[in-house]
């Protein structure tokens, strides 16, 4: 009993140093700090699809963006090369940081399987689509993603026709397993009627 008290506690204790970390961010999305509020709906995202993810999972689906305003895509090039780098930088700069905190909270890496350096790997998408703990975590983003962020992203994108959205759509569809894929059909979303529609074209 005493080591799961100290196992709870520890998990406790990391996921605070995340929201802490997360509430810094200067920018506001629903009143809230933005990158605070995307780590709360990835959680609450994971525990209606994959109520039983383990604690690692748990921590990296919470750390998946933690501090990502402190590295601006400006601070790359405008390319699709400068892009990818951008996106590889953030990669291991979350996956660093969460492990540092995951440390100060009283994880050890202290043997090849453990939790932190778990959550380490499916922050930083290592072994995406043979990782099942970092296909999970891609699963969660592309869910929250859809129900959240697409509506306010085409109505950012005013010249962006339903042929580049239908291709957005798919291109977050491939990166998903096929349980996120029925999960996102099954109306477990909260989507308006349009956005149904445009997925159902996308993936037909």
């Amino acid at each position: 009993m005493k080591e799961l008290t100290e196992s709870a506690a520890r998990f406790a204790r990391a996921m605070a140093l995340f929201d802490a970390v997360n509430r810094e961010d200067p920018n506001q999305d629903e009143g809230q700090p933005k990158e605070l509020l995307y780590s709360q709906r990835m959680s609450e995202m994971l525990h209606r699809y994959a109520p039983d993810a383990d604690e690692a999972v748990q921590l990296a689906v919470r750390a998946q963006h933690i501090r990502r305003w402190s590295v601006p895509r400006s601070d790359y090039p405008l390319t699709k090369e400068g892009y990818f780098q951008w996106r590889t930088g953030l990669y291991r700069m979350h996956a660093e940081l969460a492990g540092t905190l995951m440390q100060q909270a009283g994880y050890a890496a202290d043997r090849t399987e453990s939790t932190l350096e778990r959550t380490q790997a499916a922050i930083a998408k290592r072994r995406l689509k043979h990782n099942p703990d970092s296909q999970l975590l891609e699963d969660v983003a592309g869910l929250v993603f859809i129900e959240h962020y697409m509506a306010s992203f085409v109505a950012s994108k005013p010249d962006y026709d339903e042929e580049k959205w239908i291709d957005i759509i798919r291109k977050t569809w491939q990166k998903m397993s096929d349980n996120a894929h029925q999960f996102a059909v099954s109306g477990a979303l909260c989507l308006p009627e349009q956005y149904v529609a445009l997925i159902a074209r996308a993936i037909s």
